[in-house]
């Protein structure tokens, strides 16, 4: 009888082993496919992707001295790079710092050093991904009380700055007028570079996206449709977005 619950014991722990093992294995085989499925916007001057991950060592001082309380560290529910630093722009985006704080703090590289300042920035370029819901091809006027709605970014924030603030405020000047949010809140310095709004063949306006745009994501955080008419695609180029397979 011993000998037989010696024997179920083995069985036990060598099929719990080779599970672990197949599990393991085939997260290792999947990582690259996860990876290329989820690329993250990242903080200004990210290396590449694959550089990024082997550099950043998950300080998190980028984060501690980000102004606006944009950047995030990803948690075991976003698939790989546990604890490495990004940005969800649907709640925060970059705001372009003049002196681009995260970049000087981080201690390795996994931001790029030459990153000095909001033109260095390349994070990815901005797309009008649902041009339905968009309200200003609507002549749709921003709905009084929009900013009210855009203090819940700095509700539960114990430490909200000057620079936050500063936002909101902005923000109560556009309510009741055709939304141009996405153009005029552009925070970098020469914004007309980066985005304006056109007019468009049904009786609005549209946001246009130019060769100076930094994929900061303010343009998606300010968007006031339920969800973001405008996004920001990680990691892309404005050649890439708009000049590809253009004769």
């Amino acid at each position: 009888m011993a000998k037989i619950e010696t024997e179920r014991r083995k069985f036990i722990k060598y099929s719990t082993l080779g599970v672990l093992g197949l599990v393991l294995a085939g997260g290792v085989g999947l990582s690259p496919y996860l990876h290329a499925q989820e690329t993250r916007l990242r903080p200004p001057g990210a290396v590449p992707e694959h550089e990024f991950l082997g550099l950043c060592i998950k300080c998190g001082q980028c984060l501690q001295v980000c102004p606006y309380h944009a950047i995030e560290l990803a948690d075991w529910g976003k698939s790989y790079g546990v604890g490495t630093p990004y940005i969800d722009a649907t709640v925060r985006g970059c705001w372009a710092c003049e002196a681009v704080p995260c970049v000087l703090a981080c201690p390795t590289g996994a931001l790029e050093h030459s990153c000095e300042k909001a033109e260095d920035i390349h994070m990815g370029i901005a797309v009008l991904e649902f041009p339905d819901t968009c309200i200003a091809m609507t002549n749709t006027p921003l709905a009084e009380g929009f900013t009210n709605k855009m203090q819940r970014f700095t509700d539960g924030v114990n430490n909200v700055t000057e620079y936050e603030l500063e936002i909101l405020e902005k923000l109560k000047g556009f309510e009741g007028k055709q939304c141009t949010l996405c153009a005029d809140m552009c925070p970098i310095p020469n914004p007309m570079s980066a985005i304006a709004m056109v007019p468009d063949k049904n009786g609005g306006k549209r946001p246009a996206i130019y060769d100076g745009c930094i994929g900061c994501g303010a343009c998606e955080e300010v968007c006031p449709t339920n969800k973001p008419s405008i996004v920001i695609k990680p990691r892309v180029t404005y050649e890439e977005q708009y000049e590809k397979g253009k004769v």
